[in-house]
């Protein structure tokens, strides 16, 4: 089990970090051969599933996430529940002055076909690739409208 914590200080409003951090769809555009596909319909609230395809071919796994906590546009905690990684991610963000926001992403994620020795590469790879995403997230494109 790997245990990551990002804090990032974005040049958005809170409002505007938030639409682009939850917006499920966008994270394929930020991650590396990854689709994204939203199994409930607009807009995410408590309930919400989607499912993120990441890899090629038959090294390709689902990452099936359920929206179990959603307080826009402060916090929302997602339950992995898929067959390959299981575990949580949150998502905090809190205004930081009057156009700038404080951006917390947890996460705790296993990957069943590792095993234990393998947390801490596992930990670094992790921790690289969602850094990476949430950067991408809080400063690519244009903002969500539906939610």
């Amino acid at each position: 089990m790997v245990l990551l914590r990002l804090e990032r200080v974005a040049p958005l409003p809170a409002e505007q970090a938030w639409l682009r951090l939850t917006d499920w769809s966008r994270h394929a555009d930020v991650v590396p051969l990854t689709r994204v596909t939203v199994l409930t319909p607009p807009p995410t609230a408590v309930g919400t599933v989607f499912v993120a395809r990441s890899g090629v071919g038959p090294l390709a796994f689902d990452d099936t996430m359920e929206v179990v906590a959603w307080r826009p546009p402060t916090l929302c905690r997602l339950a992995k529940r898929g067959r390959v990684v299981t575990g949580w991610a949150e998502i905090e963000v809190h205004p930081h002055g009057a156009e700038r926001s404080h951006v917390v992403w947890r996460e705790e994620l296993s990957v069943s076909l590792l095993p234990g020795l393998f947390d801490r590469p596992l930990g670094w790879v992790a921790r690289r690739m969602f850094g990476r995403a949430v950067d991408g997230l809080l400063r690519s494109g244009p903002d969500a409208q539906h939610r």
